[in-house]
Formats: C-alpha cells, sequence, structure tokens
C-alpha cells in the first residue's frame, strides 16, 4: 500500500458517497485511475464494506455498554451465540481476567439488563462485569497512514 492508496482511503473515511471525479481531484488521480485502485483496494480487503455511520440516539439505542464475560471454559467457540444478540455490536477473545469483551448498545438500562440475562444463558458464561459509558468524547476510525515508528 503507498501513500496514495493511504489518501484515497482517508477521503473514503471521509465521505465514501463521493464520485471518483471527486476523489481523484482530491489525490491528484484522473476519476478512473481513482476507481481502478479503489476496486484493487476492495479486492486487496483493505476495504471490507461500505457503510453509513448511523447516530446511536437518534434510532433509540443511547445506551452503550462494554460487558467483561467470565467465564468456565474456552469461549472461543460461542462466536455464533453472541453474534445471535442484535444489541451485540462487537465481541472480542481477550487476554486478561475476562475471556471475552463485549460492546452493546440499548434503549434503555432495562434493556441492557435483558441482554444481559440472554449474555448469561450461553455455555460457559460465569459472570459478567458491565461499565456503562455516561458519554462519549470521539471515536475514531483505524487511520489509514503509515504505521507509527
Amino acid at each position: 500500500m503507498d501513500d496514495l492508496d493511504r489518501a484515497l482511503l482517508a477521503q473514503l473515511q471521509q465521505d465514501a458517497t463521493q464520485s471518483y471525479a471527486a476523489l481523484g481531484r482530491a489525490v491528484g488521480l484522473s476519476a478512473g485511475a481513482a476507481h481502478e485502485r479503489v476496486r484493487k483496494l476492495r479486492d486487496r480487503g483493505a476495504i471490507r464494506r461500505t457503510t453509513v455511520e448511523v447516530d446511536p440516539a437518534a434510532v433509540g439505542a443511547g445506551v452503550l455498554a462494554y460487558v467483561m464475560v467470565d467465564s468456565t471454559s474456552w469461549m472461543g467457540d460461542s462466536a455464533a451465540a453472541f453474534a445471535a444478540l442484535p444489541e451485540v455490536l462487537e465481541a472480542h477473545i481477550i487476554a486478561g481476567s475476562a475471556s471475552v469483551m463485549l460492546k452493546a448498545r440499548t434503549s434503555t438500562t432495562e434493556q441492557l439488563q435483558d441482554v444481559l440475562r440472554r449474555i448469561h444463558a450461553i455455555d460457559g458464561v460465569s459472570g459478567t462485569q458491565v461499565t456503562v459509558v455516561l458519554e462519549t468524547f470521539f471515536e475514531r476510525q483505524v487511520s489509514p497512514g503509515p504505521a507509527a515508528g
């Protein structure tokens, strides 16, 4: 991946709906060259998907919680069980005192409590530790820039 690819990715992260002509102008390429580079970035997996960022509060999912899942057994085979919970946005196997870390969004704390009940029903789950977010300062995407070194 070269600097031009990184510049294209940065532009697409700002606005993935812009035309290839606008994208090319922003990085010094023709529309056709920008289109071809974006196609190659998709083919290589650097661009996984194109999506829309939705304001969680605007769609009734203003309660954000991180759930640390304790277990009695290896949870590496439980991805499908966590994925079956629509309120769970992310699930990660982690090192540390817990086995899995989840990111969940709900509309109310009562709904969060229901999600926790369903998490506890998953085989191997022995407990949870929940942190409810009061305010988010910022969230950012992965930078397409060169790795710090």
